[in-house]
């Protein structure tokens, strides 16, 4: 009768039973404490079940809710009933109606008589510890704390604002030192009854009353006081979310149990049939006979962590596509985005699709509608070329599109015709790889047939939309790789940056280009650009461009297109 058992049960009774007799049936003496809030007619059923066990005792009943000082209460006076009903005990373990042995009793009762003078208890000060929620951490020692959290959380925070405006601060008796830690220990007789008979109890008592989450502090602390030796961990495995709340085992986590070689697990789902029928056995060997060593799984929910609060790249869910910061990226593989290409080159889009063996699309955020690559109307899952659909959510229409798609790097074409609501979300794309060339926009105005003052009054709205949008490319912010030249510059050598960009696409070739974009004729646009500052519009976004501009002519010296050779 080494090892007395208390457990806190609130639900799922039956269960609750089931695990009792599990205890009892290996010499652990129990007693029980049943919440306050559980109705009688349960209670008095409850008690009825078990009554056919001697060594099981029921504790006086408090409420106990969550962050309260009644799970305090009700741990002592359980303890006080442990201690003077079985004088053989000589540790006690705390556990609650939801835990579950995962090891033969008898490994624990062997494990603890061989450190008899053990206290098994997490506890740590309140500036070692990174699992506190909320906000409070010293404070919650050094306010006031008379309201439930959660049951009446405006009177809680106005509360607490109010002792922060008056800056009220509590004195910690005695000059003790606050420390917090789990609430699941395994403590000696010996410290227990010193915490309990304690002269300064009724100062400790009424100052952990009106601390926030004293079961979380109370024994953590006072511990401190009367141990002879600490092991600063909890025997029970518990793990919590990143919202503090603590993690459900299901009948998928049985092996994930059973690699964690620890003695109780908490909190296992009371339909969880398979883990009850597993652990409940009490076989040689059902689990390795070695240290419990929790931390084996931690690494296996820091994932799972991981993938519910980021997600995958380019994957959104509820919890995640509202909150900015928490998206996971804003797609989930690299892209490319062009502007001014298909306005200096003829046939650009084809071209690029041939050499890269890419999937090669128009202005995907063209004012009429999304212009996929071959003139499809409908994209992978579904996405609509529909400007309106587009519209309502451009950032979503680009993480569907690369997400739908992933697997085939995807190309289009951006300018200053287009939508601009999506420019900061691909600026900030790790993903996206966006190359321009500055002033091309100017080249379809310079073909046109339009009056010259529309066109003047056209070139100077979309300098100023690619003005700011160069701004926006050229931020600190800015994540995505991003190439810019003049249309001056870049006609001079296009081979150059034509060859780096399909490199960087992932389309090395040793030997260059097989075959090159022919170049729009340009005869006439310097003095188009001259007309345009006769009429008071500055298009200073294309670069240097003279007024007679020409690429190095071939040797027989006659003016031809400009066809890129």
């Amino acid at each position: 009768m080494g090892v007395g058992i208390i457990m806190l049960v609130h639900t799922a009774f039956g269960r609750a039973e089931q695990v009792a007799r599990h205890w009892a049936a290996a010499g652990c003496p129990l007693v029980i404490h049943v919440d306050k809030a559980v109705p009688r007619k349960t209670y008095d059923a409850f008690v009825n079940a078990l009554s056919d066990m001697p060594d099981v005792r029921f504790a006086r009943r408090h409420r106990c809710e969550w962050g309260t000082w009644g799970l305090v209460a009700a741990t002592q006076d359980a303890v006080k009933v442990m201690l003077d009903d079985f004088p053989a005990v000589r540790h006690v373990y705390l556990a609650s109606g939801s835990c579950l042995p995962l090891r033969p009793v008898q490994e624990l009762i062997d494990y603890l008589a061989k450190r008899p003078h053990t206290d098994f208890i997490e506890s740590a000060t309140t500036a070692d510890v990174p699992w506190t929620m909320g906000g409070l951490d010293q404070e919650r020692f050094t306010l006031r704390f008379p309201f439930s959290w959660r049951n009446h959380r405006y009177l809680f925070d106005k509360y607490v604002a109010l002792q922060r405006l008056l800056r009220f601060k509590r004195r910690i008796p005695n000059g003790i030192v606050p420390h917090m830690g789990s609430q699941w220990w395994c403590l000696t007789r010996q410290t227990l009854s010193a915490i309990l008979q304690d002269p300064e109890r009724a100062t400790y008592d009424r100052y952990f009353s009106k601390v926030w989450i004293p079961d979380e502090s109370y024994f953590q602390t006072l511990v401190r006081q009367y141990s002879r030796q600490i092991e600063s961990r909890s025997l029970t495995l518990s793990k919590f979310d990143y919202q503090g709340k603590p993690h459900i085992f299901y009948d998928d986590h049985l092996q994930l149990l059973r690699r964690s070689d620890c003695f109780v697990a908490r909190k296992i789902w009371p339909f969880a049939d398979r883990l009850y029928q597993a652990f409940l056995t009490d076989q040689a060997g059902a689990m390795n006979r070695t240290e419990p060593n929790p931390g084996k799984i931690d690494r296996i929910f820091a994932k799972a962590v991981e993938r519910r609060t980021r997600g995958r790249p380019g994957l959104y869910m509820q919890s995640r596509f509202p909150v900015e910061g928490r998206e996971n990226g804003l797609t989930c593989a690299q892209y490319s985005v062009f502007e001014g290409f298909s306005d200096l080159f003829e046939n650009f889009e084809p071209w690029l699709a041939k050499m890269t063996g890419m999937r090669v699309h128009g202005h995907l955020f063209a004012p009429e509608r999304a212009e996929f690559s071959d003139g499809q109307t409908v994209m992978n899952g579904a996405l609509s070329d529909s400007a309106a659909l587009r519209d309502y959510n451009p950032r979503a229409f680009l993480a569907s599109l690369i997400w739908n798609t992933r697997g085939e790097r995807q190309c289009f074409q951006f300018g200053p015709r287009d939508k601009q609501e999506i420019e900061w979300e691909i600026a900030k794309d790790p993903n996206a790889q966006i190359s321009v060339i500055s002033g091309a926009w100017a080249v379809p105005l310079f073909k046109s047939n339009q009056n010259f003052a529309d066109i003047r009054c056209e070139a100077a709205l979309l300098q100023r939309i690619e003005s700011k949008h160069l701004e926006v490319l050229r931020s600190q912010w800015i994540k995505a790789r991003v190439r810019i030249w003049t249309m001056a510059e870049f006609i001079e050598a296009p081979m150059e940056p034509l060859q780096t960009i399909i490199d960087e696409i992932g389309q090395q070739n040793l030997r260059g280009l097989a075959e090159v974009p022919r170049m729009t004729d340009l005869t006439g646009f310097g003095q188009f650009l001259q007309n345009l500052k006769n009429q008071g519009m500055h298009p200073y976004l294309m670069g240097d461009f003279p007024v007679e501009h020409r690429l190095h002519e071939p040797q027989q010296n006659q003016r031809k297109p400009y066809l890129v050779r």
